[in-house]
């Protein structure tokens, strides 16, 4: 047939929907960035017709994904019907697992907190951890007032890495038995909601980029110091893992001490602190707060211990830079809270070691980077999860 006697052939019905989910779904991911808007606004903004972004925005409406929050009133013209999404149409579930302390927070689908506790990690068992984890969640989901059939999806930070072929978590030093395997399984079955797992270090990182220091950068690095040492990676707002998810497993490094061979995370951490402090003549009841306290006090014991501190996390940082060419490093975790007096010496010694000199900062969300970082990942799934499910049927 020549092309000119081509007769178009009519939109099947499952193109109309995919093109309407497609139109609503962009409408609904730029009003999130708006935060609210008028019709006339979006059909700017988007390059949609304003018939089409009001039938989108109908649709979202009777999804309950939308919902009317005011008028404008312009100088000129007619008063304008403002929207915003509903926060309340879905939650997503945070939990930050530590040695010291369990951090679970519950938000709607805008991102705020509704709900939040931390308590107190004195679990010395797997059974005690689960029991714990699942008893602090339910709490919080109780506090909110929320259903937790509308807890769309939920996220858990933990040291180590989570190996999902044999369902559990691999390389958690400090979690005594938190290795064995099914203990993931048994969360999702009593609090009933999906829930994924990742490396702390790496939530912290995305933490940092979706609320702190680190956003907007093209490459940085997350450098966690507590505990353990970890670090994470973000490169154009995208998590790095390696091949097995295994990238930024820095603790295993080997560091050449001056007794013997260890390993990077035995020199650089809250119990490598406490340790040179003692070696330099502190005594007493001694944890690496009360060191840093001694220091910004001018005990000199103490001050040689952060030097000693510094210069470790200084090797550190030199070898993340030669490794990724980071623009950016963010140094947080429990020893993260002494940046200020970490920063001179780690600068110092940065600048003898190497010629690749990234910008170091502390973290600025501080002890909360892991929940954050949980919370912000769990939102990017909930957010596809509720549309999904609210604009299936309609």
């Amino acid at each position: 047939m020549p092309a000119s006697d081509a007769v178009e052939q009519p939109e099947q019905p499952w193109s109309r929907r995919r093109l309407r989910s497609t139109n609503e779904r962009l409408l609904l991911d730029r009003l999130r960035g708006l935060g609210t808007a008028s019709r006339a606004q979006l059909a700017r903004e988007t390059g949609l017709s304003k018939p089409t972004v009001s039938s989108a925005l109908a649709s979202l409406a009777a999804a309950g994904l939308v919902h009317e929050v005011g008028t404008h009133a312009p100088e000129r013209g007619r008063t304008a019907v403002l929207y915003a999404p509903d926060p309340a149409a879905g939650y997503a579930l945070g939990v930050d697992i530590g040695r010291g302390w369990l951090r679970v927070a519950l938000a709607g689908l805008d991102g705020r907190l509704v709900a939040r506790s931390d308590v107190r990690n004195r679990a010395r068992a797997s059974a005690a951890l689960t029991d714990l984890i699942v008893t602090t969640a339910r709490q919080v989901m109780a506090n909110s007032g929320v259903d937790p059939a509308e807890v769309a999806h939920g996220v858990i930070g933990t040291p180590g890495v989570y190996d999902e072929e044999r369902r559990r978590v691999r390389y958690a030093m400090h979690l005594p038995g938190w290795g064995r395997a099914g203990l993931v399984d048994r969360i999702r079955a009593e609090l009933g909601v999906p829930l994924e797992v990742h490396n702390d270090a790496n939530l912290a990182a995305l933490g940092e980029y979706a609320f702190g220091v680190g956003a907007g950068s093209r490459l940085f690095a997350y450098i966690m110091i507590g505990t353990g040492l970890g670090m994470g990676i973000v490169s154009e707002g995208r998590l790095f893992t390696g091949a097995r998810g295994l990238a930024g497993e820095i603790g295993f490094l080997p560091w050449h001490g001056r007794r013997k061979p260890e390993r990077l995370e035995d020199a650089v951490s809250g119990v490598a602190v406490v340790e040179a402090a003692r070696e330099f003549g502190m005594r007493g009841q001694l944890t690496a707060k009360a060191v840093f306290d001694a220091a910004r006090q001018g005990h000199p014991d103490a001050v040689r211990a952060v030097e000693l501190e510094g210069e470790r996390i200084a090797h550190t940082v030199a070898a993340a830079a030669a490794v990724l060419d980071p623009e950016l490093v963010v140094l947080g975790g429990g020893v993260g809270h002494s940046v200020d007096l970490l920063l001179r010496p780690v600068r110092e010694h940065v600048r003898a070691l190497t010629p690749l000199r990234p910008r170091i900062a502390p973290s600025r969300l501080g002890e909360d980077a892991v929940l954050l970082g949980a919370v912000a990942v769990a939102l990017d799934t909930a957010r596809d999860l509720v549309f999904e499910r609210r604009t299936a049927g309609i």
